[in-house]
Parts: C-alpha cells; structure tokens; sequence
C-alpha cells in the first residue's frame, strides 16, 4: 500500500506542476520583437505613401517596442493592398493606409476580397482637396479653355487620375456632368508617381490630383492648376480658382488615413488610438505637415468610421444615378 501511495504521488506529481507552466506558454504583449508591417496600396512618393512614412515612425515612437515596417503594394486603384490588411490576422502587426472615397468606390465597381466597413479604422491624418491641373506648356491656359475644348472637339482631350473609382476619377465625373461636357477619355495610372512623368511629357492634356502634388510643381513652374475643389480658395495655392467660383459647386477631396484589420483587439486599437492622438496634436508634427503640404483633418476610432459611412452612403447614391466604368 505504501508503495503504491507513492508510485501514485510521483505519477501524479507532472500533472500538478503543469498549471506553472501557462503563464509562460501565454500570447506575449503586443507589440513585441516582431515588427508591424504598414501597407501603403500605391506606388512610392504619393500623397498617401507621404503620409504613411511621416506619421507612422512618430507613432512607433509613442508605443514602447513597436517598430514599423511601411510596404508597398500598388496595383488595382489600392484594391491589392486594401485586400491584403482586410485578411491579415487582427494582431496588430499588419496595418494600412487607405484614402476615401476610393475605400468605397471599388467595391462598388467589382468583386473584391473586402468590406469597406469592417476594417478597424484608426485614424484620418489628411483631407486633401482635388485639382484639375496641366503641364506648364499647355495650352489649355484656364477651366474655361477646356470647357471649350472639349465643347468643339468632343473625345479630343484625356485626362490621368490614380485609378478607376478614386476620388480624382469620381470628381472629374461629377465636374463633367456639372458642365454638361462629353466624356472625357480617362487614363488611370496605379498611383500619382507614374502619372506625371507622363503629364509632364505632354503624353496626357490634363489630370486630376490632389494639392499635395501640385503645390510644389506650380512652385517650380512646371504645373499649372486650372481649379481646385476646395470652398475656398488655398493659401499654398492663391493663384488658382475653386470651382464654385468659376460656376461649378463641386467640393471634393481625399481622405488619407490609417486602418487595420477588422476585430483588431480593443487593447491595440486604444494604444494606436491614443498615439494618434498625441501625434497630431505635437506642434512641430502641424508644422512639418504644412511644410510638406498636408492638409490635416485629424479624426480618431469612431469619428473616422462614421466619415467614412458617411462617404460611403454617398457613393451608393451616386452609383445608382452615375455609375463609373472606366
């Protein structure tokens, strides 16, 4: 019996000591020694790949361990890279930018591998207002030339826009109908960077952008804005008419901001949230912006959500009264 007693205590002896064991088996604290990887869905030197890189190091700064690791992945006006951070596994180590309407108007268009309401949305960085611009030596010389234009000559001038359904794309759209212009022939590109070289080169009449890019290029003489979808007209910007005030109520602008897969943990997402927060509140963050022409319009966790619900009821609207091919 007494032998029996303790053969059963020592095959009993592992099974009581393995409770000490979990504590160290648990998931570790996020972020740990693996980076997070931040998905830009456009080509390097874009408005959205500028924002990325000059907020995301600062917010890494403000989370003890996290390190961040920005990628590009261009292709299909962002549907790849928006695919790509809507399946990753919500642990906090794979984030995205994203720009609105554009989040929305895809799925509109094709199938797609995701749901633009169900990303956990972060933060909005930038609202920046669209522009229809030529090369210094066009001779397009005002929004008035290219009304007549395109009046005389229908399907005689092509404009760039960084993708089928992006907001360059549905703002030329809505400027087109306003004017009671013929279609425009539309050439998309997969991102600014490789539109304009081709502008520039003469290879394109015009395009539609974003005062991120144009602000320098004016500067340098080499662009030159015919009007900006702005309600007023911009500082960076004095010399170029809104819309509204050429006879067109048309206001309209890119979102950028930061996402993450859906049901990302509350934990991280008040974490980044709040490193959001501090970020864009830091002066020398407002000036750096303003240096690089960023417009700012900082909107955090659920604010940032019911914009970009907003925006997105909008677009359905407007798909069923103007739906965009190409």
């Amino acid at each position: 019996m007494q032998r029996r007693t303790l053969l059963g205590a020592a095959l009993a002896a592992p099974t009581l000591a393995a409770p000490a064991l979990v504590p160290a088996m648990a998931q570790p604290a996020w972020p740990n020694d693996k980076p997070v990887e931040v998905i830009v869905p456009f080509p390097p030197g874009g408005g959205v790949d500028v924002m990325t890189r000059l907020v995301m190091p600062l917010v890494a700064e403000r989370i003890p361990g996290m390190r961040v690791v920005i990628t590009n992945r261009p292709g299909a006006a962002s549907q790849i890279g928006l695919e790509a951070v809507f399946n990753a596994p919500a642990d906090g180590y794979t984030l995205g930018a994203t720009t609105i309407p554009a989040h929305s108007a895809i799925p509109l268009e094709r199938p797609v591998r995701f749901r633009a309401l169900e990303f956990s949305f972060l933060a909005n960085i930038v609202e920046d207002p669209n522009c229809l611009y030529v090369r210094a030596e066009s001779p397009l010389r005002s929004l008035a030339d290219l009304v007549a234009q395109a009046k005389a000559r229908p399907g005689s001038l092509d404009y760039g826009t960084t993708g089928i359904g992006s907001d360059d794309h549905i703002m030329m759209l809505a400027f087109e109908a306003a004017a009671g212009l013929p279609p425009f022939t539309h050439v998309p590109f997969p991102g600014v960077a490789p539109l304009l070289p081709q502008l520039l080169g003469g290879h394109l009449a015009t395009a539609v952008g974003n005062t991120t890019e144009l602000v320098t290029l004016s500067r340098e003489g080499k662009m030159r804005g015919l009007a900006v979808a702005s309600a007023e007209r911009l500082t960076e910007l004095p010399q170029v008419p809104t819309f509204r005030e050429l006879g067109f109520d048309i206001v309209a602008a890119a979102s950028r901001g930061i996402i993450g897969p859906p049901g990302l943990p509350a934990s991280i997402t008040a974490r980044l949230e709040a490193a959001f927060g501090a970020v864009m509140a830091d002066p020398a963050f407002v000036r750096e912006t303003e240096r690089q022409h960023l417009p700012l319009r900082p909107l955090l966790g659920a604010e940032y959500k019911r914009m970009a619900a907003a925006v997105d009821a909008h677009l359905h609207e407007l798909w069923q009264r103007r739906p965009w091919r190409g």
